[in-house]
């Protein structure tokens, strides 16, 4: 089975520049570990480096997770999550994992769809 070859430091700019309310775009590989994209500039973490990279891992570890039911239910195509402070999303890119930021009050129904149109283009 082939896999597609993705650009992913063009695919994080082009989510960026979405919309003012996206902070972070990044590429996260199986092992947890950042390899493309991050925060947008003049954005002000909402958590610390270390942090960082445990939200990675744990990441990381959900994917695989998830993976164990794509027999019985299919492929996931994303997966969302609203919290306080940020809006998630997490989209499964070859062995990778793509992780977007986005600010609370971004719109949840629009955001997935942005995110695809950009991947798929």
């Amino acid at each position: 089975m082939s896999s597609k070859i993705y650009d992913y430091p063009s695919i994080c700019n082009s989510i960026l520049s979405i919309d003012s309310k996206i902070r972070f775009a990044g590429v996260i590989n199986e092992r947890g570990r950042l390899v493309a994209g991050g925060m947008k500039d003049n954005v002000e973490p909402l958590e610390t480096e270390k942090d960082d990279e445990m939200i990675f891992m744990e990441l990381a570890l959900r994917v695989k997770m998830r993976k164990e039911f794509d027999k019985q239910l299919g492929l996931v195509n994303f997966a969302m999550a609203s919290r306080e402070r940020a809006l998630t999303i997490s989209i499964i890119l070859n062995d990778d994992i793509l992780y977007v930021v986005a600010e609370p009050d971004y719109d949840y129904c629009i955001f997935p769809k942005k995110i695809l149109n950009i991947i798929n283009s």
